[in-house]
């Protein structure tokens, strides 16, 4: 009985050491244009793709939605939350966070390009033409 528990001992401590080992993948890719269009970054949707048995039978097909002009970064991320859930199963059941980010296209605004003067100049023009 001794010799399960050393056994159990090293497997628990060898599955921790891996989930240490493993690092914190990311893949980004960049779809249509999204590199070359300027404007402001946001997170357009987020989902979670599960899988079973160490990545080898995916449970459903995530279907994170995308912007309707096709532009945009899907990151897929291996982060520290999917490596705890993915240590405490033995890597039977694993997840991965997908993200997918847009750009806001650049407005200017005629209120900021306009020259705004103080209210008290107002006052001084109407006073001089009386």
């Amino acid at each position: 009985m001794n010799q399960f528990y050393t056994k159990m001992k090293f497997l628990m401590l060898s599955v921790l050491i891996l989930s240490a080992i493993s690092s914190c993948m990311t893949t980004k890719t960049n779809v249509g244009t999204y590199r070359e269009t300027q404007g402001e970054e946001y997170t357009y949707a987020k989902g979670k793709q599960m899988w079973l048995f160490w990545g080898l039978i995916p449970l459903g097909r995530t279907s994170v939605s995308t912007p309707t002009d096709g532009n945009c970064q899907v990151i897929t991320r291996y982060n520290f939350g999917d490596a705890i859930i993915s240590s405490l199963t033995g890597g039977i059941f694993t997840t991965h966070t997908i993200k997918i980010k847009a750009k806001r296209p650049a407005t200017t605004q005629k209120s900021e390009t306009k020259e705004k003067k103080p209210l008290l100049d107002n006052f001084k023009k109407k006073e001089n033409n009386k």
